[in-house]
């Protein structure tokens, strides 16, 4: 890290990526089913480490288990893993008063943790500007990180998951660096590698308050050796300039998150680069990710479009006009529950029941998607089963 030599630049890594995609697995190729199942029952990228080795489609525990346990948890992380998640998105990071990283959906903490039953902290209850939009509650980076672990997490959407409350203050708040060392303790008590696909969140925001994500997150992997191509660490980021400003401090794969087509990243809102998502993914704009990045991380509508209805409309060219470039789509989030469903894979009403999760990953799938990011692992676990031996 650090010299032109040692630092495999995007170019060399994307065609390395290209290579494998096109190798033994299929995916990208369109083979059937058929032909997927007699690869060894899931299809793969090809031989060797990294990216390589993951299984295709690639099940990504969202948040962990966040299905079946409050998120960003190591009670969710570790059912990911149990329930057959290929990578843990482990986790969220944000930091602390104090500099250190913590695994949190958002900075604001309200709606995750039991932080509004201390009252030590009621006076920390404050408004900010977040990435353009005004947003009340407790924020990590008021906090030092000994005084976040004083607080247990609870559930984020208790009205969708009302099962998981039943763990509400189990778990603590957990560190990066105590990921990277849940990583490799789990790889040694499993027998394989463990991957994590951590996330740098609002990277401008904190930047601007002198808590700037990247080389934070560069210092703790370099720490613990894991900032290298063939590293199980894949990192993520809306942010396209947090992601370019990572391809020149680490060597791990890197995947730009895109949101809906009508939006943009807050880093283009704050450089007044007037572009959008719809930008992003022309021929051009994948392009140009793929000179810094090896993967795009699209919502799901941006694969397959919704009517108004909210059942599904048209597949776009996205995963084939990525492909053509070498990067890998990993679309997130498949999610059990009718809400969070294209509609006419829902039954019933009730906002907590489960709908036709099977069906509609499998309409997904058939995209040539490489991965998907869901909260409940199992269930894309046997519809990846279901897809490679159909």
């Amino acid at each position: 890290m650090g010299s032109q030599d040692a630092h495999t630049d995007g170019t060399g890594r994307r065609a390395l990526l290209g290579a494998a995609m096109l190798g033994a697995g299929g995916a990208v190729l369109g083979l059937s089913g058929t032909a997927r199942a007699a690869t060894g029952g899931t299809a793969r990228y090809g031989k060797g480490g990294g990216l390589n080795s993951l299984p295709v489609p690639t099940i990504i525990g969202h948040r962990g288990a966040s299905g079946y346990r409050p998120e960003h948890t190591f009670g969710s992380y570790q059912l990911a893993l149990d329930l057959g998640a290929d990578i843990v998105e482990a986790g969220d990071l944000v930091p602390t008063r104090d500099g250190h990283l913590v695994c949190r959906h958002e900075p604001e903490i309200g709606g995750t943790t039991d932080v509004a039953d201390h009252k030590e902290f009621a006076d920390r209850r404050t408004t900010k500007v977040l990435d353009g939009v005004s947003v009340t509650g407790w924020f990590t980076e008021d906090f030092t990180l000994a005084e976040l672990k004083t607080l247990r997490a609870i559930e984020r959407i208790p009205a969708n998951r009302p099962h998981n409350t039943l763990y509400n203050g189990r778990w603590e708040i957990p560190t990066f660096e105590e990921v990277l060392k849940w990583q490799d303790e789990q790889t040694r008590r499993r027998g394989k590698q463990v991957w994590i696909y951590p996330e740098t969140k609002h990277p401008t925001y904190f930047r601007k308050l002198g808590l700037g994500l990247e080389e934070r997150v560069a210092k703790l992997l370099h720490k613990h050796r894991k900032d290298r191509r063939n590293s199980p660490v894949i990192l993520q980021s809306f942010e396209p300039t947090s992601i370019q400003r990572l391809n020149k401090l680490v060597d791990n794969p890197l995947v730009v998150l895109l949101s809906a087509a009508n939006t943009r990243p807050f880093d283009f809102v704050e450089a007044g680069d007037p572009r959008t998502v719809a930008d992003l993914i022309t021929p051009k704009g994948l392009r140009e990710i793929a000179g810094y990045a090896q993967g795009i991380g699209p919502t799901l509508d941006l694969v397959i479009t919704k009517k108004a209805d909210g059942s599904l409309d048209k597949e776009t060219t996205l995963v084939a006009d990525a492909h053509k470039v070498g990067l890998i789509l990993h679309p997130y989030t498949m999610r059990n529950e009718n809400p969070f469903l294209p509609a006419e894979y829902r039954k019933g009403t009730d906002a907590d029941a489960y709908g036709d999760a099977f069906g509609a990953f499998q309409r997904y799938f058939a995209t040539g998607i490489d991965g998907v990011f869901t909260d409940n692992a199992d269930t894309g676990v046997l519809a990846r089963q279901d897809f490679v031996n159909r």
